[in-house]
C-alpha cells in the first residue's frame, strides 16, 4: 500500500456542496461498498447535541442521546442492503482516548449492533503511510466517487476535496480495506478495553 490520494487532483466543495454531493450520490448505484477511514483523534461537533451533552459534562445524556438514534441507524443499513452495500470503516484509536474519541467510541458500538461493520487499528499501523503528515479521513461512495474531508484547526467540518473516477476510488477502497484486514473488530476492542486493568482514560483536550 501506499498513501492512496498524494498528488491526485480534485474539486473542493464547500460544507453545503458537500452535504448536497454527498446525499445525490449516496447510494446512487448498487453493489459498491462504501469504505470510511478515520484518522483524527479530535474532532468538534456543534450540530450534534449528543456531542454538546458530552463536552458540557452531561454523560449520561449524551449516552441516551446516541442511544435514541438507533432506529436510524438500523434504518440505514437496511437502505445499504437494499442497495448491495456494505458499509465498511476503520477507525485509528490512538490511546489514551481523546474525549472526543472516548464519546465516538460509543456511537462507532452502536454503528456496529446496527449492522456497519468497523474495525480499529492503533497508529502503528498507519504510521508507515503518514512520512507526509497525517493520513486524510477519507469516504467512498459507488464507483467512482472519493471525499477527502476537511475540517478546520478545531475539528469542526468545512467542506471536502471530491475525487472522481474508478482508479482513484479502487485504489482508495483497496487501501483502507487492507488496513481493515489487519484491524480489531470494535466490539472486541471495546470488550478488551473494559476487562483490562482499566479503560484507556480519556486525555485532557486543549
Amino acid at each position: 500500500m501506499s498513501e492512496p490520494l498524494r498528488d491526485v487532483p480534485g474539486a473542493w466543495l464547500p460544507l453545503d456542496e458537500y452535504r448536497q454531493d454527498f446525499r445525490r450520490r449516496d447510494f446512487a448505484v448498487d453493489g459498491y461498498d462504501s469504505w470510511k477511514l478515520e484518522r483524527r483523534q479530535t474532532f468538534q461537533e456543534p450540530e450534534d447535541p449528543s456531542w454538546r451533552a458530552y463536552s458540557r459534562g452531561d454523560r449520561a445524556l449524551a449516552r441516551r442521546l446516541v442511544d435514541a438514534r438507533r432506529d436510524d441507524l438500523l434504518e440505514l443499513s437496511r437502505t445499504a442492503v437494499e442497495h448491495r452495500t456494505r458499509l465498511l470503516r476503520v477507525r485509528v484509536v490512538e490511546c489514551p482516548f481523546t474525549p472526543y474519541l472516548a464519546w465516538e467510541l460509543y456511537l462507532l458500538r452502536l454503528r456496529a449492533e446496527c449492522g456497519e461493520q468497523i474495525r480499529v487499528v492503533g497508529p502503528g499501523e498507519v504510521a508507515p503511510f503518514e512520512r507526509h503528515g497525517p493520513l486524510p479521513e477519507l469516504v467512498t461512495l459507488g464507483p467512482d466517487t472519493v471525499y477527502d474531508i476537511a475540517y478546520d484547526e478545531a475539528g469542526i467540518l468545512v467542506g471536502a476535496t471530491r475525487h472522481t473516477g474508478r482508479a482513484v476510488r479502487d485504489r482508495v477502497a483497496e487501501f483502507i480495506a487492507g488496513l481493515y484486514d489487519r484491524g480489531e473488530d470494535i466490539a472486541d476492542f471495546l470488550a478488551r478495553e473494559a476487562s483490562g486493568p482499566g479503560p484507556a482514560r480519556a486525555r485532557a483536550e486543549r
